[in-house]
């Protein structure tokens, strides 16, 4: 089985080689402090005894997972940490097809290109449902591709890349579908911080065996670099969840586990309310300059991506190279995340270089 090097990788490989200063808008990076409860949890972590630095439980430390089962809502051993939400959500697509219910995946288009490559891994099949031009899913196109060989239906809001945010009705007739199907609703809520619109709903709001749901604190907290995430399993998935989890990591990180419990109960709403806040700014910065540049975009309801469609300039990874030469802005081409959205390019609002990005897209289109 032969694997392609996601384009992510490609295209930061290609700016960091630039002969000019490039604005980097092609990772999820938030570029803002991490809440002050993680440096001080870190600080004390360092003061613990030898015993302290060796393996935690392999499921994630159980006050960790207490607190998040305390705040979601759910049962402590349905809860497992992971090596963020990228683990999570390999477990949970894992888990969906080891259960020998039909191999496909169904994703939608556009879709975070980590999704198919992971159904690709675990050996099973791709089917992809269309969203409409503002990214929301309409789950009459979700059952009428699901089938009796549908494993898992895996959804991402807030949605990378296109800002979407489904509402309550959606989710519901999602976990529906899938319960219809005796498949998985696989929902990765890693945005769930980063919600505009008022209208992000948790799949745990419905109450089934058939949907898990997936998280990290990487976003919510700035600290991508930490690994550590979690899912939400129902009962009849847990074990073999935990199990899966122990063979391909054994454990994730315990210092990054005690500071991500330090911020989860230290920090306060306003922290993430001046978090989104400056992203409501971001958005309206970047998009104010797109439209004078005459490109279409789109606004996010969520997460911290735009979307942009430059005329005669399809979202190619050649033409994000030529943006990295001729422009020094770096996105990701519209192509890495599906047909539906090859004319576009992508660019994430995490640096305080926005506005200075959109002048230069404005100066290279004009």
């Amino acid at each position: 089985m032969e694997y392609e090097t996601p384009l992510f990788f490609r295209v930061i490989e290609y700016a960091s080689r630039a002969d000019r200063d490039v604005i980097d808008m092609v990772s999820g990076k938030p570029d803002w402090e991490p809440p002050s409860a993680v440096r001080d949890g870190l600080s004390e972590y360092a003061t613990h005894p030898s015993d302290a630095f060796q393996y935690p439980p392999s499921e994630g430390l159980f006050e960790l997972r207490e607190e998040i089962a305390r705040r979601r809502g759910v049962d402590t051993e349905h809860v497992v940490v992971t090596n963020g939400a990228a683990e999570a959500n390999y477990l949970a697509m894992a888990c969906a097809l080891e259960r020998d219910r039909g191999d496909e995946i169904l994703l939608t288009d556009p879709v975070y290109p980590y999704y198919p490559g992971k159904t690709t891994m675990l050996g099973g099949t791709q089917s992809f449902v269309p969203t409409d031009a503002t990214g929301q899913l309409d789950p009459a196109a979700v059952r009428a591709a699901a089938s009796d060989e549908t494993a898992a239906i895996v959804v991402n809001s807030p949605n990378n890349p296109t800002g979407a945010v489904y509402p309550a009705e959606t989710i519901h007739s999602l976990v529906a579908i899938a319960e219809e199907y005796d498949a998985i609703l696989i929902s990765d809520e890693v945005y769930d911080r980063y919600d505009l619109s008022g209208e992000f709903e948790s799949a745990l709001a419905a109450k089934s065996n058939h949907r898990v749901v997936t998280n990290a604190f990487s976003k919510s907290m700035a600290i991508t670099g930490f690994r550590v995430g979690y899912a939400i399993f129902p009962p009849k998935l847990a074990a073999s969840a935990k199990s899966r989890h122990m063979l391909v990591n054994v454990t994730a990180s315990r210092p990054a586990q005690y500071a991500a419990l330090n911020a989860l109960r230290e920090t306060d709403p306003e922290y993430y309310d001046g978090n989104r806040a400056l992203l409501r700014e971001r958005v309206e910065t970047f998009t104010d300059a797109l439209e004078a540049a005459g490109a279409s975009y789109t606004t996010p309801m969520g997460s911290f991506y735009v979307m942009a469609r430059f005329e005669e300039y399809p979202g190619t990874l050649e033409n994000v190279f030529r943006l990295i030469d001729e422009a020094g802005v770096a996105g990701m081409p519209g192509e890495a995340f599906g047909d539906s959205r090859a004319a576009w390019v992508r660019f994430a609002l995490v640096t305080p270089r926005v506005e200075a990005a959109a002048e230069r897209l404005a100066a290279f289109f004009e």
